[in-house]
């Protein structure tokens, strides 16, 4: 709960300081002679209530992108010290010391490793029962890919969302002004001023998160199946490490001393 908080604080900040700074940048000085808008209003008020969504929406993409990056660290997954004390086990055969040393890891190599070595079958020392090691593999990976993908998801939806919230204040704001122009008979741009505002203010805001969240979506998919990746082929190696070494005679055996 604290780390949330932590997370949604920042993403708060974040989001004010991409707000200004997006406005500041797009912002043009006022003619001389004409009433100059704040920032704020201009770029966020004046794009009516459909802006509370937008913002809302990119306060939530910046604390998923926060978050994400911290769930899919290195040492959440595949830590080194980890990974190279379970396959100094394993070459020495130690299985029962790998499957402990494994279950008292959170990280994902400690639960799948945990999960899957038990099914280690030393009664076919040929292989160790690898298709058992195989499938339990697919089924821990399919189990944890809903759970580990769920927050990166929802980049992805909310980069679909945006344009779409956009595109409701964009259809919102024209509306008003043929509305403006039906009763006034005349295009005041004073009158019409508004409705174009919130018309252009939502798509442009859509636009930006959309553009955000898709990019960062697939980036941290990737990077996320590169860390599964990793964990299952140290598995393999460790198991096909085993494998040899129980098999080190017999394969010794087949190689000939020389040629007569």
């Amino acid at each position: 709960m604290k780390t949330i908080r932590r997370y949604s604080r920042r993403a708060v900040a974040l989001t004010a300081t991409a707000t200004l700074f997006l406005a500041n940048t797009a912002f043009a000085a006022p003619k001389e002679g004409v009433k100059s808008k704040n920032m704020l209003d201009q770029w966020v008020i004046d794009g009516g209530w459909t802006m509370i969504p937008l913002i809302l929406l990119l306060a939530l993409v910046i604390f998923l992108l926060i978050f994400n990056a911290t769930n899919l660290k290195q040492e959440k997954y595949c830590p080194a010290e980890l990974k190279a004390n379970l396959m100094q086990l394993m070459s020495e055969c130690r299985v029962r010391s790998a499957i402990e040393m494994a279950a008292s890891s959170p990280t994902y190599l400690g639960r799948l490793v945990a999960y899957a070595l038990p099914n280690v079958d030393a009664m076919r020392p040929e292989d160790l029962g690898k298709d058992a090691i195989e499938d339990s593999i697919a089924d821990f990976t399919t189990n944890e890919r809903s759970t580990m993908m769920k927050y990166i998801n929802m980049l992805a939806l909310a980069g679909q969302v945006a344009p779409m919230l956009g595109l409701f204040g964009t259809v919102q704001g024209m509306v008003g002004a043929f509305a403006i122009l039906a009763e006034s008979g005349q295009a005041d741009p004073t009158q019409l001023a508004g409705s174009i505002s919130v018309a252009l203010l939502t798509t442009f805001w859509g636009l930006i998160i959309a553009i955000i969240a898709i990019p960062c979506f697939f980036f941290q998919k990737g990077i996320a199946n590169a860390r599964e990746a990793e964990c299952v082929n140290t598995l393999q190696e460790m198991v096909n490490t085993s494998i040899n070494v129980v098999n080190a005679e017999a394969q010794l055996a087949r190689i000939p001393e020389g040629l007569v």
